[in-house]
């Protein structure tokens, strides 16, 4: 599981942008606050900030042609299994939404996705 770069959503091939989404409504629901060493860096931020990062990948799949449940549009929702938040504050909006989303982890995701045979070259990048 992993969050992939900010910078990479828009240019991600589709089954790393659906799997994307998969991990984001896992995280989003019951998987909040399950350690992960991947991503454990996501709970040390408001589940807010997840919200907004989910916005970007559904934005992104809308513009492909995806329809992901309108559902997960309300920063409450936590899926089918899980108790909506009855409060989650919002909070701004940064660019990159997480700090741990710099050049150096931009680098690790282009390696894992190489690893994978798929390469992104720096005219795909798309800053969020």
């Amino acid at each position: 599981m992993r969050l992939w770069h900010q910078d990479l959503i828009g240019a991600l091939p589709r089954q790393q942008l659906l799997g994307q989404h998969r991990e984001i409504t896992a995280l989003r629901g019951l998987g909040w606050g399950r350690k992960h060493a991947t991503v454990d860096y996501v709970f040390s931020h408001s589940p807010y900030k997840l919200y907004q990062f989910h916005i970007l990948v559904m934005d992104e799949m809308a513009a492909r042609g995806y329809h992901p449940d309108p559902d997960w549009r309300d920063p409450l929702y936590r899926g089918r299994h899980c108790d909506p938040y009855e409060h989650l504050e919002a909070v701004r909006l940064t660019s990159p939404i997480y700090p741990e989303h710099d050049e150096a982890y931009l680098e690790e995701c282009l390696e894992n996705l190489r690893g994978k045979g798929i390469i992104i070259g720096p005219d795909n990048l798309h800053a969020a």
